[in-house]
């Protein structure tokens, strides 16, 4: 892979192609953190050299054990970077990202942790200078929370930089919160749930995808292609709190995928134009990811036959937050953070703990490699 970034690199130097950069920009970080590893490699056996060679006066022997230490830790981390780099990217990888958050078990008090968890992921793209906003947003009727907002039963909120789907997919699974809820008279916590989905950004049509070309959606063997002629598209007067336009025009739609049944409703603009855009958005992206998901689960069914590499999905627990510990614990990376107000604010608690399933995730990945390696004499 270095030696391919070298060529391309002189290739593009003659005569600059679109493609070629493109090839060039996805193997540099490979091509940097090779050199880097190799550099660190050559100071640590020069220093291995000196520090048996029995000649070494005794200055120069303290100052090259001094450095072993330190030199060795590098050459660990450049491993663990290198393996990182080498592994395969996610298709999705460089999209921007829509997250869904919907209650689950708990009734209002799961309602509640829903806005508490729009917030914090609102809170934390504004601090990392990441471009949100809301892009479905339904209420239920029921207790306000500390703020006054109503009870959430539904947010989708698109992150807009390119990239964002592999910052954000780790937050993917059952968020389990532990409180007393405001309306407990006798001080008991509860115990309640939330369901985050993490798809990638995928736009309407071509014209509006940087990621995406015509060909992208137009190909019936592309994950991105959705045929019009199987989607059912349903208009109707929209429903709920929402001013003056909710029951009088005929703004909300309904798209139904037929093949698979999957339903989307999008009512949040007084435009039937801008929600029917905003629909095959979120469409397009639903019907993505279930297809990667699909893929995904065959490779897995012949994995678990060579290795037991388990896939944390959407029905797992994936973090615990303990309002009376003050404490966060992701399940997955076995991290915990006690400093639980962070975290919910959107603070560098959170960026710890995104950051740490990550490695989580390249590990799995690694061991799926390797499982898939095993797999392939047993499938020939």
């Amino acid at each position: 892979m270095a030696s391919e970034h070298e060529r391309l690199s002189s290739e593009v130097s003659e005569s600059f192609d679109v493609k070629l950069v493109k090839r060039m920009g996805e193997l540099q970080n490979v091509a940097t953190t090779l050199r880097e590893w190799e550099k660190a490699k050559q100071s640590l056996s020069e220093l291995d050299g000196l520090l048996k060679d029995p000649t070494t006066d005794a200055e120069l022997r303290e100052l090259a054990v001094e450095d072993y230490s330190s030199t060795t830790a590098h050459v660990e981390e450049l491993s663990r970077n290198l393996t990182t780099s080498l592994t395969p990217k996610h298709p999705f990888a460089d999209f921007p990202c829509l997250v869904e958050i919907r209650p689950g078990v708990g009734g209002g008090e799961a309602a509640l942790f829903a806005g508490d968890l729009l917030r914090m992921y609102m809170a934390y793209c504004s601090r990392n200078n990441l471009r949100s906003s809301l892009l479905k947003y339904e209420t239920d009727s029921g207790e306000s929370d500390a703020n006054g907002q109503p009870p959430l039963s539904e947010a989708i909120l698109e992150i807009e930089n390119p990239g964002a789907y592999e910052e954000f997919r780790s937050e993917a699974g059952v968020h389990r919160v532990q409180r007393v809820p405001a309306t407990e008279s006798k001080g008991r916590t509860h115990t309640s749930a939330v369901a985050v989905l993490v798809l990638p950004s995928l736009p309407a049509s071509s014209t509006e995808g940087e990621g995406l070309s015509e060909a992208d959606l137009n190909d019936p063997t592309s994950d991105y292609y959705v045929s019009a002629a199987d989607v059912r598209t349903d208009v109707m007067r929209a429903r709920g709190a929402g001013g003056q336009h909710v029951n009088t025009t005929d703004s909300a739609i309904r798209l139904t995928h037929i093949p698979t049944n999957t339903v989307v409703n999008m009512q949040d603009s007084r435009s039937q134009h801008r929600n029917r855009e905003r629909a095959w958005q979120l469409l397009r992206s639903r019907l993505a990811q279930a297809r990667r998901e699909e893929r995904e689960e065959e490779v897995l069914k012949l994995r678990r036959s060579v290795i037991g590499v388990g896939k944390m999905g959407r029905g797992d627990k994936v973090r615990t937050y303990n309002w009376g510990q003050q404490r966060v614990t992701d399940h997955r990376s076995g991290l915990s953070v006690h400093n639980l107000d962070d975290v919910i604010q959107g603070g560098e608690g959170l960026e710890k703990i995104i950051n740490s399933v990550k490695i989580w995730l390249g590990d799995r990945e690694i061991e799926a490699l390797i499982a898939d390696e095993e797999a392939m004499p047993q499938s020939q």
